[in-house]
């Protein structure tokens, strides 16, 4: 009876310990997803301020002129090729996915915050049927001091 007594002494703070790094996990888990869900919130209307005229509301582009943003390997693929897009803009033609593209696309990196072009970029890479990771302030902001 003591020793059933003791193991349960023993095995109760473990218990207990496990029980509150699975909720630890799922809250952290949790906090992760709302950081996602609101990046993206903010990135729809920074999109639609800024990308919406060329790419259009459903990220198909104009052909010949304006790149889809819909599962091209742009879009899904680096995401410093990405940032450095949105903050330098292009002049000339583009090569995405075997077609050309004609259209200039203004340099977005003066009106556009670090937290801004992580937003839209994030808000882009999770629609238009794209599913890929989220981009950080901190990756814009690496690419950005390595551009200037």
């Amino acid at each position: 009876m003591k020793k059933a007594v003791l193991c349960g002494l023993l095995i109760l703070p473990l218990m207990l310990l496990a029980q509150k790094k699975k909720t630890s996990a799922a809250a952290g888990a949790k906090n992760s997803y709302s950081a996602l869900t609101k990046s993206i919130s903010k990135g729809q209307v920074v999109y639609q301020k800024f990308c919406l005229t060329c790419h259009q509301v459903d990220g198909s582009g104009v052909p010949n002129l304006n790149p889809p943003l819909t599962r091209t390997k742009w879009t899904l693929g680096s995401k410093a090729i990405l940032i450095h897009q949105v903050l330098n803009g292009s002049h000339g033609t583009v090569e995405i996915d075997g077609d050309t593209f004609h259209n200039t696309m203004p340099p977005l990196g003066q009106a556009l915050t670090d937290q801004q072009v992580a937003d839209v970029l994030t808000y882009v890479r999770n629609n238009f049927g794209n599913k890929a990771s989220a981009v950080t302030p901190a990756e814009v902001k690496n690419v950005r001091a390595k551009t200037k």
